[in-house]
């Protein structure tokens, strides 16, 4: 009886999650998940948190980011720097606020993530937001830059630090 309970409270959470990703991702529109046509328009399209999320999802991030954790301490200078390298490479697109909604972002299909919101969710683990941040928009083919061969990974980490202050 127990096996059963906890087949149907499995099968119920899997019809709310495809049901609640399906309207997140357009699909109800005629042109496709990724324009977001239906009910999907504006700032409310389909945009990179979402897609990212699937993915990995259905790929994982890969081992070498997977465990990582942050090795530096949320002091003020940390923090400072991880603004400032913020500001200099992601609020174009993700805007000064971290709501995915920059100027250089308003044109881009997907919409970029509102990583305000998403830095503090269960999933944005430290090594999923390092390997969001090295390996850019690639794995999506996505227009998000690859930054592991701009920026050193103390950058990297610092970036990280501030997000989580969003």
């Amino acid at each position: 009886m127990r096996t059963v309970i906890i087949g149907i409270a499995a099968l119920i959470a899997f019809f709310v999650i495809a049901a609640a990703t399906s309207a997140q991702m357009g699909m109800m529109g005629d042109r496709g998940m990724m324009r977001g046509n239906g009910m999907m328009r504006g700032q409310d399209m389909m945009n990179m948190s979402i897609i990212r999320h699937r993915f990995v999802m259905m790929n994982g991030i890969g081992k070498e980011y997977a465990s990582r954790t942050n090795p530096l301490s949320p002091t003020p200078n940390n923090i400072t720097n991880g603004e400032e390298l913020y500001t200099g490479n992601c609020a174009t697109c993700h805007g000064v606020s971290g709501r995915g909604d920059g100027e250089a972002g308003k044109s881009l299909n997907p919409r970029p993530a509102n990583i305000a919101a998403f830095s503090k969710m269960p999933m944005a683990s430290d090594g999923y937001l390092y390997w969001t941040i090295a390996e850019g928009g690639t794995p999506l083919g996505t227009a998000m830059p690859v930054f592991k061969s701009v920026l050193s990974e103390e950058q990297i980490w610092e970036i990280i630090l501030y997000l989580r202050r969003l």
